[in-house]
């Protein structure tokens, strides 16, 4: 039987970085790695590591919308991300962490 915990992240913040090499649009094709490197960049340059994790993420079934990126467990979710969004979902983990 597994065994259940609580989170230890205020946020985990998953990034979808799927790619489906052209046959089809993903998330990928927006430079979501890209995206995903500036946060967890930031993240650490914040000093809010053990707090916020940055996570790859596969499929999340809307990359006809993607990039997309997704934080956990307060259940946001950013579609259409470009690496010049980044400071918004900043700001957005920024006021979460205030809240807790």
């Amino acid at each position: 039987m597994p065994i259940q915990n609580e989170s230890p992240y205020i946020a985990h913040v998953f990034v979808c970085t799927n790619d489906r090499g052209g046959a089809r649009k993903s998330c990928a094709d927006g430079n979501s790695q890209l995206v995903k490197a500036k946060l967890k960049e930031a993240v650490e340059a914040k000093g809010w590591k053990g707090n916020v994790r940055v996570s790859t993420s596969g499929c999340l079934g809307v990359c006809g919308e993607g990039p997309n990126v997704m934080i956990y467990p307060q259940k946001l979710w950013f579609s259409g991300v470009t690496p010049d969004d980044v400071d918004a979902i900043l700001s957005t983990i920024e006021r979460l962490m205030s809240e807790d």
